[in-house]
């Protein structure tokens, strides 16, 4: 046997390959198959995703949320504007947006600089839309795009 190894290395890598390519088709791929299948993962909610840019009060409340923590976190001494609506905003669903805006920042020189933003944040309160524009409801998940942040 060990002979066989030394004189024929490729023919065992191939036939080792061969079965882990097996093992893959008739083992591994039948188990994520049905977990796909499954509920395991399904979520419900009456706020559906979209893979296309949408505006809707959630969105727009979003946007608010995540310009208010933004200006937040800033310095106090710099100056900032934000534009009335999101250059883009998403909803992934389950009440998880990323929206995608712009900043205008003047520092004490007055030199006015513009850098757009993504921020992604979820509304925790799901179906119940009492508390929607009260901050602490939402999770603000991650920022991106502005220095100092």
């Amino acid at each position: 046997m060990k002979n066989f190894l030394k004189k024929h290395p490729f023919i065992v890598l191939v036939i080792g390959l061969a079965l882990l390519i097996l093992f893959q088709k008739f083992a591994v791929m039948p188990l994520v198959t049905d977990v796909i299948k499954s509920d395991a993962f399904l979520v419900d909610s009456k706020d559906q995703g979209s893979q296309l840019p949408i505006s809707t009060e959630m969105t727009t409340i979003a946007f608010t949320h995540c310009n208010n923590y933004i200006k937040s976190e800033l310095d106090s001494d710099l100056a900032v504007t934000f534009t009335d609506k999101p250059v883009k905003a998403w909803s992934l669903g389950n009440y998880q947006f990323l929206i995608n805006g712009d900043i205008h920042i003047a520092d004490q020189s007055g030199k006015m600089t513009t850098q757009r933003y993504v921020c992604r944040i979820t509304y925790n309160n799901g179906d119940n839309q009492e508390g929607v524009l009260d901050f602490d409801n939402w999770t603000l998940v991650g920022l991106s795009g502005i220095e100092g942040i």
